[in-house]
This record gives structure tokens, C-alpha cells and sequence, in this order.
């Protein structure tokens, strides 16, 4: 009862699975939420099979587009372990291609999922760790919140409005010693890119990858050391500096990246 709780959605596969392992590496209890029983039954062995001391694993089937889930993985996660001290939203879907010819069903999954999802996840943890005296919320975003992303208009915009609401927040929630901090992360290579919505398509790039046990090991630094905006790599960092005095030009070169 002693560890702290982390509640991670889309914990089944990309970088919520490389958190749950990293947590659970770190002596942290981990919920994992997701859609995919199977894929959370496979990390719970592995898991499970990791090397003691390590904290324990508990799968929740459900879908963060509806409030009812996330608050039952809430409530689950406090009948189980008696607290919550971090939530991860982290569960997201990707769109491309020109946003007139994009399907509105498309326009509308991920707005559910990246906008909506965030919302559950925060609306349903935030009286559970008032009642435990503080806590942190992880918010996953993007780069691209902050860039203009021609051909992924929709996906860009979505980053922008949960980094826009984390920023927000924090100054809500810091009475409540509910720390939020704003994850601005970089292509990984995870499944997510073969997932994305949409028809449009990338040529080659020499953007680099990188993986995602990277970003989860910062989300372990930043529970341990909190953070309000997280940027992993260098070359992010660029990246954000180079839209800062050159606008014009990385719109330019982010639009010849799609066909």
C-alpha cells in the first residue's frame, strides 16, 4: 500500500505499454486501461515475470471516448490498490491527409479519442487525488501542438487543445498539490504511425524515430521530478525554435513530407 499508483490509458501497445513497464520496473503499481483485453493480458504476464522487487499490474478492458470507463478504471484502481497518485493520458489516434477530403467519422474518432479521452481521464482522477492530498496528471502531446502540420491539420489541432488545457490547469488543480505536466513528443516508432486515420501518406523523411522506452523513462524522471513541459530530444527542440523564427519555412518543409 506503501507504492504509489499510475493509471495509464492506451496502455495495451506504443508508449503506454513502454510506460507500464517502466512503473512497474520502478516499484510503482500500474493500472493499464485499453481497449485490447489480449494485448493487456500479454503485459500483465510480462509483468508479472519481471524481476522482483517490481509493483503490480492491473488490466482494465475499457474505451477512454466513454466517461463511464475511465471512471469505472478509477474506481477499480482505488478498490484495489487504495489510491492514485499519476495519471497518463496517453491514448491517441492519428489522422492525415487534406482535411476537406478527410471522412467525417475519421475527423470525428480521433477528436473523441484525443480530445475526449483526455478530458475522462482528468475529469474522473482529479477528486480521487484530492482525496489523497495531491497528485500528477501526465498529459501526452505533441510537437506538433505548437507547429503548423499541413495534411495532419486535425491531429495538430488536437495536441494544441490538450497543451492549451494543461497549461490551464495546472493553475486550477496547484491548490490542490495536483501537479500537470505537458509531454511534447516527437515521431516514435511505435504502431500508432501503421494505425493513423485518414488517406493521406508520408514520403520519406530523415525525421528520426525515436523509441518509445525514451519517452517512458522520462515520464519515470518526471514523477519523480515534476515538470510542466516536457520536450524529449534535441531535436524537437529545434524544431520549436525553428517554427519560432521560421514560421514560413518549416510549414513549407511539413507539407512536402505528404502527397
Amino acid at each position: 500500500m506503501s507504492r504509489k499508483v499510475v493509471l495509464i490509458t492506451g496502455a495495451s501497445s506504443g508508449i503506454g505499454r513502454a510506460a507500464a513497464l517502466a512503473f512497474a520496473v520502478a516499484d510503482y503499481h500500474v493500472v493499464g486501461v485499453a481497449r485490447r483485453q489480449e494485448r493487456l493480458a500479454e503485459l500483465a504476464e510480462q509483468i508479472a515475470a519481471l524481476p522482483a522487487p517490481h509493483g503490480d499490474f492491473l488490466p482494465i478492458t475499457g474505451n477512454v471516448t466513454q466517461a463511464n470507463d475511465v471512471e469505472t478504471a478509477v474506481a477499480q484502481a482505488l478498490e484495489r490498490f487504495g489510491r492514485l497518485d499519476i495519471v497518463i493520458a496517453n491514448a491517441g489516434v492519428g489522422l492525415r491527409g487534406e482535411l476537406v477530403a478527410t471522412s467525417w467519422q475519421d475527423i470525428e474518432t480521433l477528436l473523441h479519442v484525443n480530445i475526449d479521452g483526455v478530458l475522462h481521464a482528468i475529469r474522473a482522477a482529479v477528486p480521487a487525488m484530492q482525496r489523497s492530498g495531491g497528485g500528477h496528471i501526465m498529459i501526452v502531446s505533441s510537437v506538433l501542438a505548437a507547429i503548423p502540420s499541413p495534411y495532419s491539420a486535425c491531429y495538430s489541432a488536437s495536441k494544441a487543445f490538450i497543451s492549451s488545457l494543461a497549461r490551464s490547469i495546472r493553475v486550477e488543480l496547484a491548490p490542490h498539490s495536483i501537479h500537470v505536466s505537458d509531454f511534447l513528443v516527437g515521431r516514435t516508432e511505435t504502431e500508432f504511425n501503421q494505425k493513423r486515420l485518414g488517406k493521406g501518406e508520408r514520403k520519406d523523411s530523415r525525421i528520426p524515430n525515436m523509441q518509445p522506452e525514451q519517452v517512458a523513462a522520462a515520464m519515470v524522471n518526471c514523477a519523480r521530478r515534476p515538470r510542466n513541459t516536457v520536450v524529449l530530444r534535441w531535436f524537437d527542440r529545434l524544431l520549436l525554435l525553428a517554427n519560432h523564427f521560421f514560421p514560413n519555412l518549416l510549414t513549407y518543409l511539413a507539407g512536402r513530407q505528404y502527397r
